[in-house]
Protein backbone atom coordinates (compact mmCIF):
# COMPACT_ATOMS: atom_id res chain seq x y z
CA UNK A 1 0.00 0.00 0.00
CA UNK A 2 0.73 3.45 -0.66
CA UNK A 3 -0.20 6.38 2.01
CA UNK A 4 -0.93 10.17 0.55
CA UNK A 5 -1.65 13.11 2.53
CA UNK A 6 -2.54 16.27 1.79
CA UNK A 7 -2.45 18.50 4.43
CA UNK A 8 -3.98 21.91 4.39
CA UNK A 9 -4.13 24.56 7.57
CA UNK A 10 -7.59 23.30 8.52
CA UNK A 11 -7.84 19.55 7.56
CA UNK A 12 -5.37 16.98 6.19
CA UNK A 13 -7.01 14.35 4.21
CA UNK A 14 -5.28 10.53 4.11
CA UNK A 15 -5.69 8.11 1.71
CA UNK A 16 -4.57 4.49 1.83
CA UNK A 17 -4.47 3.06 -1.61
CA UNK A 18 -3.58 -0.08 -2.90
CA UNK A 19 -2.77 -0.63 -6.87
CA UNK A 20 -4.28 3.11 -7.71
CA UNK A 21 -7.22 3.01 -5.94
CA UNK A 22 -8.15 4.30 -2.32
CA UNK A 23 -9.00 1.44 0.59
CA UNK A 24 -9.65 4.15 3.20
CA UNK A 25 -9.80 7.50 3.39
CA UNK A 26 -9.84 9.57 6.96
CA UNK A 27 -9.56 13.30 7.82
CA UNK A 28 -7.81 14.56 10.85
CA UNK A 29 -6.75 18.57 11.87
CA UNK A 30 -4.57 20.30 9.30
CA UNK A 31 -0.97 20.62 9.66
CA UNK A 32 1.57 23.89 9.15
CA UNK A 33 5.30 21.63 10.18
CA UNK A 34 7.26 25.07 10.39
CA UNK A 35 4.65 26.90 12.74
CA UNK A 36 2.96 24.53 14.54
CA UNK A 37 4.48 22.88 18.01
CA UNK A 38 6.49 19.37 16.71
CA UNK A 39 4.50 17.42 19.57
CA UNK A 40 1.27 18.49 17.64
CA UNK A 41 2.50 17.73 13.98
CA UNK A 42 3.05 14.43 15.92
CA UNK A 43 0.18 14.23 17.65
CA UNK A 44 -1.77 14.56 14.23
CA UNK A 45 0.25 12.22 11.80
CA UNK A 46 -0.17 9.64 15.16
CA UNK A 47 -3.98 9.85 14.91
CA UNK A 48 -3.71 9.50 11.39
CA UNK A 49 -1.87 5.80 12.18
CA UNK A 50 -4.57 5.28 14.59
CA UNK A 51 -7.12 5.60 12.33
CA UNK A 52 -5.75 4.04 8.79
CA UNK A 53 -4.59 0.38 8.26
CA UNK A 54 -2.27 -0.99 9.75
CA UNK A 55 1.42 -1.21 8.38
CA UNK A 56 3.70 -1.72 6.90
CA UNK A 57 3.53 0.73 3.39
CA UNK A 58 5.28 0.63 0.57
CA UNK A 59 5.80 4.68 1.16
CA UNK A 60 4.34 7.54 1.86
CA UNK A 61 4.02 10.94 0.21
CA UNK A 62 2.94 13.69 3.00
CA UNK A 63 2.05 17.40 1.32
CA UNK A 64 1.91 20.15 3.79
CA UNK A 65 2.34 23.73 4.18
CA UNK A 66 5.76 25.00 6.15
CA UNK A 67 8.66 22.10 4.78
CA UNK A 68 11.09 25.63 4.63
CA UNK A 69 14.17 24.08 5.44
CA UNK A 70 16.14 20.37 4.95
CA UNK A 71 15.60 19.80 8.80
CA UNK A 72 11.92 20.13 9.04
CA UNK A 73 11.82 17.68 5.83
CA UNK A 74 14.00 15.25 7.66
CA UNK A 75 12.50 15.40 11.08
CA UNK A 76 8.41 14.93 9.15
CA UNK A 77 9.86 11.96 6.84
CA UNK A 78 11.46 10.02 10.19
CA UNK A 79 7.96 10.59 11.70
CA UNK A 80 5.68 9.24 8.77
CA UNK A 81 8.46 6.57 8.76
CA UNK A 82 8.30 5.48 12.36
CA UNK A 83 4.22 6.01 12.71
CA UNK A 84 3.39 3.86 9.40
CA UNK A 85 6.18 1.43 8.72
CA UNK A 86 7.54 2.54 5.84
CA UNK A 87 10.78 2.70 4.26
CA UNK A 88 10.40 5.38 2.42
CA UNK A 89 8.66 8.90 3.16
CA UNK A 90 8.23 11.80 1.03
CA UNK A 91 7.06 15.38 2.16
CA UNK A 92 6.58 18.69 0.02
CA UNK A 93 5.20 21.79 -0.22
CA UNK A 94 1.44 22.41 -0.84
CA UNK A 95 2.71 23.83 -3.62
CA UNK A 96 4.50 20.71 -5.37
CA UNK A 97 0.96 18.49 -4.78
CA UNK A 98 -1.09 21.83 -6.90
CA UNK A 99 1.75 21.31 -9.41
CA UNK A 100 1.22 17.93 -9.43
CA UNK A 101 -2.27 17.73 -8.97
CA UNK A 102 -2.64 20.43 -12.07
CA UNK A 103 0.36 18.84 -14.78
CA UNK A 104 0.83 15.34 -13.38
CA UNK A 105 3.95 14.31 -14.84
CA UNK A 106 3.45 16.81 -17.97
CA UNK A 107 4.69 20.54 -18.13
CA UNK A 108 2.44 23.46 -17.09
CA UNK A 109 1.78 26.39 -14.96
CA UNK A 110 -0.39 25.35 -11.72
CA UNK A 111 -2.00 28.42 -9.23
CA UNK A 112 -3.31 28.40 -6.03
CA UNK A 113 -6.47 30.34 -5.50
CA UNK A 114 -7.73 30.02 -1.61
CA UNK A 115 -7.31 31.84 1.41
CA UNK A 116 -3.84 32.58 0.03
CA UNK A 117 -2.31 32.63 -3.77
CA UNK A 118 0.63 31.06 -4.79
CA UNK A 119 1.86 29.67 -8.42
CA UNK A 120 4.45 28.28 -10.15
CA UNK A 121 6.06 26.35 -13.49
CA UNK A 122 6.49 22.40 -13.77
CA UNK A 123 8.63 20.54 -15.61
CA UNK A 124 7.17 17.20 -15.45
CA UNK A 125 9.36 16.08 -12.18
CA UNK A 126 10.25 19.90 -10.51
CA UNK A 127 9.23 23.44 -10.06
CA UNK A 128 11.46 25.71 -12.43
CA UNK A 129 9.94 28.66 -11.93
CA UNK A 130 8.30 30.00 -8.72
CA UNK A 131 6.99 33.45 -8.58
CA UNK A 132 6.76 34.36 -4.68
CA UNK A 133 3.36 34.33 -2.87
CA UNK A 134 4.32 37.57 -0.67
CA UNK A 135 1.52 36.71 1.96
CA UNK A 136 -1.51 38.28 2.14
CA UNK A 137 0.18 41.78 2.96
CA UNK A 138 3.13 41.80 0.64
CA UNK A 139 1.44 39.72 -2.19
CA UNK A 140 -1.34 37.06 -2.47
CA UNK A 141 -3.32 38.98 -5.13
CA UNK A 142 -6.40 37.40 -6.20
CA UNK A 143 -6.85 35.19 -2.83
CA UNK A 144 -10.16 35.15 -0.70
CA UNK A 145 -7.84 37.14 1.85
CA UNK A 146 -6.43 39.86 -0.49
CA UNK A 147 -10.09 40.85 -1.89
CA UNK A 148 -11.57 40.47 2.32
CA UNK A 149 -8.62 43.20 2.82
CA UNK A 150 -9.26 45.45 0.14
CA UNK A 151 -12.94 45.30 0.61
CA UNK A 152 -12.74 46.01 4.60
CA UNK A 153 -10.20 48.86 3.68
CA UNK A 154 -12.55 50.25 1.93
CA UNK A 155 -15.60 49.49 4.27
CA UNK A 156 -13.71 51.63 6.89
CA UNK A 157 -12.47 54.34 5.33
CA UNK A 158 -16.53 54.65 4.21
CA UNK A 159 -16.11 54.20 0.41
CA UNK A 160 -18.18 51.30 -0.03
CA UNK A 161 -21.63 52.23 -1.57
CA UNK A 162 -24.56 51.82 0.35
CA UNK A 163 -26.41 49.35 -1.32
CA UNK A 164 -23.30 46.93 -0.26
CA UNK A 165 -22.23 48.53 2.98
CA UNK A 166 -25.79 47.96 4.19
CA UNK A 167 -26.34 44.38 3.22
CA UNK A 168 -22.72 44.02 4.49
CA UNK A 169 -23.73 45.43 8.13
CA UNK A 170 -27.08 42.86 8.17
CA UNK A 171 -24.67 39.78 8.03
CA UNK A 172 -22.23 40.98 9.73
CA UNK A 173 -23.59 42.71 12.81
CA UNK A 174 -21.51 44.72 15.24
CA UNK A 175 -18.14 45.30 12.71
CA UNK A 176 -17.15 48.58 14.01
CA UNK A 177 -13.50 49.77 13.83
CA UNK A 178 -12.13 48.74 17.02
CA UNK A 179 -13.14 45.31 15.95
CA UNK A 180 -11.78 45.37 12.14
CA UNK A 181 -8.00 46.14 13.76
CA UNK A 182 -8.50 43.95 16.53
CA UNK A 183 -9.47 41.02 14.33
CA UNK A 184 -6.83 42.34 11.63
CA UNK A 185 -3.53 43.16 13.69
CA UNK A 186 -4.27 41.95 17.48
CA UNK A 187 -6.11 38.61 17.22
CA UNK A 188 -4.46 34.93 18.13
CA UNK A 189 -6.29 33.41 14.86
CA UNK A 190 -5.60 33.71 11.23
CA UNK A 191 -6.16 37.41 9.75
CA UNK A 192 -5.96 35.87 6.64
CA UNK A 193 -8.78 33.55 6.94
CA UNK A 194 -10.72 36.19 8.71
CA UNK A 195 -10.94 38.51 5.87
CA UNK A 196 -11.38 35.87 3.39
CA UNK A 197 -14.55 34.98 4.97
CA UNK A 198 -16.16 38.04 3.55
CA UNK A 199 -16.12 36.76 -0.16
CA UNK A 200 -19.39 34.63 -0.22
CA UNK A 201 -20.61 37.49 0.49
CA UNK A 202 -19.15 39.44 -2.37
CA UNK A 203 -19.29 36.48 -5.03
CA UNK A 204 -23.22 36.70 -4.28
CA UNK A 205 -22.98 40.84 -5.58
CA UNK A 206 -20.59 39.82 -8.02
CA UNK A 207 -23.26 42.01 -10.51
CA UNK A 208 -22.58 45.24 -8.48
CA UNK A 209 -20.25 47.30 -10.38
CA UNK A 210 -18.10 48.17 -7.51
CA UNK A 211 -17.80 44.41 -6.45
CA UNK A 212 -16.52 43.64 -9.75
CA UNK A 213 -14.22 46.06 -9.92
CA UNK A 214 -13.06 44.81 -7.03
CA UNK A 215 -12.81 41.14 -7.62
CA UNK A 216 -11.67 41.81 -11.30
CA UNK A 217 -8.73 44.00 -10.09
CA UNK A 218 -7.11 41.51 -8.05
CA UNK A 219 -7.23 38.16 -10.09
CA UNK A 220 -6.16 41.14 -12.59
CA UNK A 221 -2.90 41.78 -10.63
CA UNK A 222 -2.93 38.19 -10.20
CA UNK A 223 -2.50 37.50 -13.95
CA UNK A 224 -0.42 40.11 -14.50
CA UNK A 225 2.06 40.08 -11.32
CA UNK A 226 2.56 35.83 -11.19
CA UNK A 227 1.07 34.25 -14.13
CA UNK A 228 2.54 36.43 -16.75
CA UNK A 229 5.60 35.71 -15.76
CA UNK A 230 5.71 32.46 -16.63
CA UNK A 231 5.72 30.65 -20.30
CA UNK A 232 2.28 30.78 -20.42
CA UNK A 233 2.26 31.54 -24.08
CA UNK A 234 3.56 27.40 -24.21
CA UNK A 235 2.29 25.68 -21.25
CA UNK A 236 -1.35 25.77 -20.29
CA UNK A 237 -2.87 26.99 -16.71
CA UNK A 238 -4.09 24.00 -13.89
CA UNK A 239 -6.32 26.25 -11.09
CA UNK A 240 -6.00 24.50 -7.97
CA UNK A 241 -8.51 25.76 -4.49
CA UNK A 242 -12.36 25.72 -3.85
CA UNK A 243 -11.95 29.51 -4.06
CA UNK A 244 -10.51 29.50 -8.02
CA UNK A 245 -13.43 26.82 -8.61
CA UNK A 246 -15.89 29.60 -7.64
CA UNK A 247 -14.22 32.29 -9.41
CA UNK A 248 -14.15 29.60 -12.39
CA UNK A 249 -17.01 32.00 -14.33
CA UNK A 250 -15.25 35.05 -13.62
CA UNK A 251 -11.58 33.74 -14.24
CA UNK A 252 -11.75 32.18 -17.55
CA UNK A 253 -12.63 34.82 -19.82
CA UNK A 254 -9.94 36.91 -17.53
CA UNK A 255 -7.18 34.56 -18.54
CA UNK A 256 -8.29 33.44 -22.19
CA UNK A 257 -8.35 37.81 -22.47
CA UNK A 258 -4.11 37.00 -21.38
CA UNK A 259 -4.07 34.77 -23.66
CA UNK A 260 -3.32 31.96 -21.11
CA UNK A 261 -4.28 28.50 -22.03
CA UNK A 262 -7.16 26.86 -19.34
CA UNK A 263 -5.84 22.75 -18.45
CA UNK A 264 -8.29 22.55 -15.63
CA UNK A 265 -9.59 23.92 -12.37
CA UNK A 266 -9.24 21.27 -9.81
CA UNK A 267 -11.32 21.90 -6.01
CA UNK A 268 -8.89 19.72 -4.09
CA UNK A 269 -5.86 18.50 -5.14
CA UNK A 270 -5.98 14.72 -3.16
CA UNK A 271 -7.70 13.08 -6.16
CA UNK A 272 -5.30 13.37 -8.85
CA UNK A 273 -2.21 13.29 -6.45
CA UNK A 274 -3.93 9.75 -5.77
CA UNK A 275 -3.68 9.45 -9.49
CA UNK A 276 -0.18 10.93 -9.88
CA UNK A 277 1.56 7.97 -7.14
CA UNK A 278 -0.52 5.22 -8.95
Amino acid sequence: MKLICESGATKGDWRACENGQCVKRCLTPGTNVSTMERSAVEAVIREAARLLPEGPYESVHFYTAGVITPEIRAWVEEVLKMAFQAPEAEVETDLVAAARAACGHGSGIAAILGTGSNSCQWDGEKIVKHIKSGGFILGDDGSASVIGKLFISDYIKGLVPKEIADPFEAEFPGLDYPTVVTQVYHSSGSPSAWLGRFCPFLLSRYDHPYVKALIDGSLQAFIDRSLKQYDYQEYPLGVIGGFGMALKDILTPMLEHSGIRIRAFIPAPIEELVRFHA
